[in-house]
């Protein structure tokens, strides 16, 4: 398995934007699926945003029309753009491989408060 790791998580005000970056140790060419996940103090971790191999996308609600995923096989990353952060953003952010997800990176946490 490749070993992801996230960055780019940080302390921003409401209305703010961040970008995070998961870098992969090896390829991730042949991963059909990777992911962003999410998980907020008490809940459960959920998804965010993934994208296939071939550039596909699939957002979940909260995050459609803010936060924009995408990779770079050659790179061996995979972004997400989050602008017009809210309050309930914050969270711990995490990198998945595979579908379903069974390949994490440690996480990157994302605090949104003024």
């Amino acid at each position: 398995q490749v070993q992801l790791v996230e960055s780019g998580g940080g302390l921003v005000q409401p209305g703010g934007s961040l970008r995070l970056s998961c870098a992969a140790s090896g390829s991730i060419s042949r991963i059909y699926v990777m992911g962003w996940y999410r998980q907020a103090p008490g809940k459960q971790r959920e998804l965010v945003a993934r994208i296939t191999s071939g550039g596909s996308t699939f957002y979940a609600d909260s995050a459609k029309g803010r936060f924009t995923i995408s990779r770079d096989n050659a790179k061996r990353t995979v972004n997400l753009q989050m602008n017009s952060l809210k309050r309930e953003d914050t969270a711990v952010y995490y990198c998945g491989a595979g579908y379903p997800a069974n390949n994490w990176g440690e996480g990157t946490l994302v605090t949104v408060s003024s």
